[in-house]
């Protein structure tokens, strides 16, 4: 396996790509483990402080709005959005079950994806790869031995952090205790403890004994309190080149050390056979681009798209959905000419952006970051991400990426059959190149909601002042697009009507009847949902004001909440027009 230069960054959702070590170090028996850590530790810091500041990477704090964060997760849960796996359990970390209306809303993306990605394409074709994938797919890839975060912990808060994520210290002065004693207990140690105290901070002396007091009683243990640091400590300006201190505390981090990202399945018989949980849905791809070639009679530039499920050992879940152990992907794998690459990745990148706006994120609420040469995937001549500005920060959608002929040439070399393509036009041979749109839709469905959520204040005539809560969804990605009510629910044939309607609509939409208190009660219970249209059966529908309302129907709009009559005859078309 060849090395790859160090670190590389990976265009699969923000991770880094890393080989533990060349061949030769890894061929070191265990005695040499300690020395390759150090080693990799040394090497990983010299690639690391030789980059720019990895804050200005990272989201955006002075744009975050925890606030509103908090109120759209409790919205998810509260109306049936999305809820933690095995809730009932105290919940598994990284992982989320979608609700009634969640499934509805990804469901209505994916489908939305395909139709524009697949249906709606000449040349772009479906496929749907399995979850488990054998181990030597991963080996040529390079993400068996390499797929790992450089990962360091906290000292005291135990926290562990991705050290390429953690931004630059400001200057300060760095503490270094020698150790402590607990005359109490008669517990000693000098075990080292260092912690950077920035210059703006008053009484820095004290600060940083505080902090390193906090240490040698976690250390020591339950019935242990140690008052003074008799051992001493040392003083010096920091911080130090090479070394990475916790933001939220300052203190030294410890050496960086490699965390496996994919999860590994044994099966079989005897529980001998190893695969793994796919990390990502290109590789089965890949691996059946020959096939996919040759069955279907297309040819080059053409894609292959899949949605599905992939799973990565994340250390840190955090952010809601945005950052989960087991998430969708919807991924693009388009062949070309390696003399089109460049130009077709600008053209996909155009193609995604407007993508986005028909199922209303706006234009500009998106950000695209153009990878420097420097932090590009070590075999991607282009790569783009897509970013949104979440409440947490700006962070990435999607990534567009130029990956050239690599992904097939290491497939062709570990699986040995050819995989080079024959222009029957031009007679030319040559391994074809890939343009990569890849887009998380769990993340998406995310910057779905964070967009639609909207509090509204309403004025009433007597000067009174309400909150609606309201989901601005295109009506396309609405999980329910129409509400059916009856104006009473006690009047046989208004509820019948109602039922007539929703029996007509269903089949090309989901709708939902509903029958229970006040009509503006329940009106605002589907602004909170996102519902575009609801229609409401009155007395006007049953022609007790006149003929000329008879069979027509209020029809409400969420976002303006001005209303319409329709006759019943017309509601499906005029829904479909809207809704699609």
């Amino acid at each position: 396996m060849r090395d790859i230069p160090f670190p590389a960054r990976s265009i699969y959702h923000d991770h880094v790509f890393f080989h533990l070590a060349p061949r030769s170090l890894r061929a070191a028996d265990k005695k040499r483990s300690s020395t390759l850590q150090s080693r990799l530790a040394a090497r990983y810091r010299a690639c690391f402080h030789a980059r720019p500041d990895p804050s200005q990477h990272m989201a955006n704090k002075d744009v975050t709005d925890p606030a509103r964060m908090e109120k759209i997760v409790s919205l998810c849960k509260r109306r049936g959005f999305i809820f933690q796996a095995g809730e009932i359990y105290g919940g598994l970390n990284g992982c989320w079950d979608y609700g009634p209306l969640g499934a509805e809303l990804k469901r209505n993306l994916k489908d939305y994806w395909w139709r524009k990605t697949v249906q709606e394409r000449d040349d772009v074709l479906g496929m749907d790869g399995a979850i488990l994938t054998m181990e030597q797919v991963l080996i040529s890839s390079g993400h068996v031995g390499g797929f790992a975060d450089p990962m360091c912990e906290c000292p005291l808060t135990k926290q562990r952090l991705r050290a390429d994520q953690v931004p630059a210290s400001s200057p300060g002065v760095e503490y270094t205790f020698l150790g402590a004693s607990d005359q109490t207990t008669g517990k000693t140690t000098d075990k080292t403890f260092t912690v950077l105290i920035p210059d703006e901070k008053q009484d820095k002396d004290r600060s940083a004994q505080k902090i390193a007091l906090q240490y040698y009683r976690d250390l020591f243990g339950k019935g242990s309190a140690p008052k003074t640091l008799d051992n001493g400590w040392t003083v010096q300006p920091g911080p130090r080149e090479g070394e990475l201190y916790n933001p939220e505390n300052g203190v030294l981090l410890s050496e960086p050390r490699m965390f496996e990202l994919m999860l590994k399945a044994n099966f079989g018989a005897t529980g001998d056979q190893i695969a793994y949980l796919r990390p990502e849905t290109a590789q089965s791809i890949f691996c059946q681009y020959k096939n996919v070639l040759d069955s279907n009679r297309v040819k080059l530039p053409f894609g292959i798209a899949q949605c599905g499920k992939s799973f990565r050992n994340e250390i840190n879940p955090r952010n809601f959905t945005f950052r989960s152990r087991e998430f969708e992907q919807m991924e693009i794998e388009y062949f070309c000419h390696p003399d089109d690459g460049l130009r077709l990745t600008d053209e996909w990148l155009e193609e995604r952006l407007k993508f986005y706006g028909e199922i209303g994120i706006p234009r500009e609420k998106l950000h695209i970051l153009d990878i420097p040469d420097g932090e590009r995937a070590f075999y991607s001549q282009k790569t783009y991400d897509i970013e949104y500005e979440f409440p947490f920060g700006i962070q990435e959608l999607e990534g567009v990426a130029y990956r050239t002929d690599y992904d097939l040439g290491v497939h062709e070399k570990g699986a040995g059959k050819s995989l080079v393509y024959f222009d029957e036009e031009t007679k030319e041979k040559f391994l074809p190149h890939v343009v990569e749109p890849s887009a998380g839709c769990d993340r998406t469905v995310l910057a779905l909601i964070c967009e639609a959520f909207d509090e509204e204040t309403l004025t009433d005539e007597k000067g009174k002042e309400d909150i609606r809560t309201v989901l601005r969804f295109v009506p396309r990605m609405a999980p329910i697009k129409v509400g059916i009510f009856p104006l009473l629910k006690k009047n046989e044939d208004q509820v019948r009507i109602c039922r007539e309607i929703q029996k007509v609509l269903q089949p090309w939409m989901t709708v939902f009847y509903d029958d229970g208190g006040a009509l503006g009660r329940r009106y605002r219970r589907q602004d909170e949902v996102g519902t575009p249209f609801c229609v409401t059966v009155d007395f006007e529908t049953l022609g007790e004001q006149g003929e000329e309302m008879k069979n027509t129907v209020t029809v409400r709009h969420r976002d303006s909440m001005e209303q319409e009559r329709l006759p019943i005859s017309g509601l499906l078309a005029w829904l479909l027009e809207r809704v699609r």
